[in-house]
């Protein structure tokens, strides 16, 4: 799917290292999950506002992920956000973490599939169609 990608600054804490002030592994799921929040509220989709008013809430349903280069403390890091494919009820995004200080070196990469719930029922529900179109 040909869209344009977000891209979304972090910084890392030395909360977010272990011993060797590497990043532990599990923080890099939760870089992913702010920058696909980031990428949908500029995109017009605020996540408590689809709740409300929509019914429908996101779910991540799959994960992909692979660890190329650790990233430390103090590094900043770039994440690229690209949707690679919408259905009726799920997305998957295609993201990065890059490194721009040592040539934009990749870190890290995973595909994150989402599916789309109702937001009371917990049951798959349609994504709406205002987002589909302006996701495409």
């Amino acid at each position: 799917m040909s869209m344009k990608g977000h891209q979304w600054p972090v910084r890392i804490y030395y909360e977010d290292t272990d011993m060797q002030g590497i990043v532990y592994y599990a923080n890099y799921l939760k870089y992913l999950e702010r920058a696909r929040t980031e990428f949908l509220r500029e995109k017009g989709f605020e996540q408590d506002q689809l709740i409300d008013q929509q019914g429908v809430a996101f779910a991540v349903r799959a994960v992909q992920m692979d660890y190329i280069k650790p990233a430390k403390f103090n590094d900043e890091l770039i994440i690229s956000t690209y949707i690679h494919q919408i259905k009726r009820v799920s997305m998957v995004f295609h993201q990065t973490i890059t490194c721009p200080a040592n040539d934009h070196q990749l870190i890290n990469k995973a595909d994150i599939k989402v599916a789309c719930l109702d937001s009371k029922t917990m049951a798959i529900k349609a994504i709406p169609t205002q987002m589909i179109e302006a996701l495409t």
